[in-house]
């Protein structure tokens, strides 16, 4: 019995989109879902409760650097992670196979895995299967990724195909080694955007019955024309009855893009990482509030958000705390980005339950501008 179960309680009428109930030791989880990224064991700027309280019920933590940094038998010692952090709700720990093959220049990759020298002071290690298994049992989340090769794009059909092959056998491995009984493990897809690759790639992956799917390798540089293209190509080949993750993605079209073509899960750190950059969502588009237009703009960052932010706080002040770096402007635009996202994915979810998801994206792609210049329409 795997400890992590999935039920698909509604399908929509028209794309098909899923509405779940993802089920682990740590909780429920309400499908699709969008997971804040918690790289060093924090969504960054935001206290537990404060990331509990905007709508999260699950969140991601990096094996990679948790394992540099504090190390993994330091959380084993502490309780695992929930207790290290004091986050009791679902937590999902990627492989750290992403993190080590973006180092590009200092890493080597091998049969058995990939040794890896560490960006923070430049010693040696080495990561595969077992270890990223074991990484992963001592942090203790609910669900480890398997350790997978994710290759940037553009990228050669021959680098695509070599990572195809090892995907499917660290993951054979991966099921070898995992040994925690409260700890699912899922397996990754890669491919590329070669279609016949993540055709390859899915059946060899589901044919080893995971309890669940990742989808990696897009959203790497490539046109969000064709990962949407990829995800078409895949759906038919991952079970109906297992959650599908597309792996860091999080923009707000593509995550409806995504749900339309069946996701059920998604990571990212877009709407975090913007936010320390002075940017944030709204119902028209990014605003980037740092810039010198708002400096006398007395309006909430969003006239049609009700989150903790937009009630108190002016675009004025906001871009005043930013440009004197005080780190309640950085707190204020993540509140307001994370509470956008979450209060996205609640439409989205209720939009399924009602069979209205092709009405409820007219609407949203009304009004919203996926580049940046949306506070032009307001």
């Amino acid at each position: 019995m795997t400890p992590v179960s999935f039920e698909v309680i509604k399908v929509e009428k028209t794309f098909g989109a899923r509405l779940g109930r993802l089920i682990t030791p740590h909780g429920v989880v309400h499908t699709p879902v969008f997971m804040p990224v918690g790289t060093q064991a924090t969504v960054k700027t935001m206290t537990p409760e404060e990331v509990e309280s905007l709508g999260a019920e699950i969140i991601l933590s990096n094996t990679y650097h948790l394992y540099l940094r504090p190390g993994a038998e330091v959380i084993r010692e502490a309780g695992g992670l929930h207790r290290f952090m004091n986050w009791h709700r679902p937590i999902l720990t990627d492989s750290g196979g992403f993190q080590v093959f973006s180092l590009a220049s200092l890493r080597e990759v091998r049969p058995e895995g990939v040794l890896f020298r560490s960006h923070l002071d430049g010693s040696t290690h080495f990561m595969g299967p077992q270890e990223s298994m074991a990484v992963q049992e001592a942090l203790g989340s609910d669900i480890a990724m398997a350790f997978d090769e994710c290759v940037a794009y553009p990228a050669s059909y021959e680098e695509v195909e070599a990572a195809v092959e090892r995907t499917t056998r660290w993951a054979e491995e991966c099921l070898k080694v995992h040994k925690r009984q409260d700890q699912a493990v899922f397996g990754i897809i890669q491919g590329g955007v070669f279609p016949d690759l993540r055709r390859r790639s899915a059946q060899e992956i589901t044919s080893l019955d995971f309890p669940g799917y990742g989808i990696g390798g897009l959203s790497v540089g490539e046109p969000k024309s064709m990962m949407y293209a990829i995800l078409e190509e895949l759906r038919p080949f991952l079970p109906e009855s297992k959650p599908r993750y597309l792996m860091g993605v999080g923009s707000p079209d593509c995550l409806l893009e995504g749900v339309k073509r069946g996701i059920d899960m998604f990571d990212c750190v877009l709407p975090t990482r913007i936010a320390r950059n002075g940017t944030v969502l709204t119902s028209r588009g990014k605003l980037v509030v740092r810039n010198a237009i708002y400096a006398r703009d007395f309006r909430p960052l969003d006239p049609e958000c009700d989150c903790y932010t937009c009630r108190n706080f002016t675009r004025a002040y906001i871009r005043h705390l930013i440009k004197a770096n005080e780190v309640l402007g950085l707190r204020l635009t993540t509140i307001h980005n994370l509470y956008f996202i979450f209060r996205l994915m609640d439409r989205i979810r209720q939009a399924i339950a009602e069979d209205r998801l092709l009405e409820m994206s007219e609407e949203f792609y009304s009004r919203y501008q996926a580049t940046e210049g949306g506070e032009e329409n307001f």
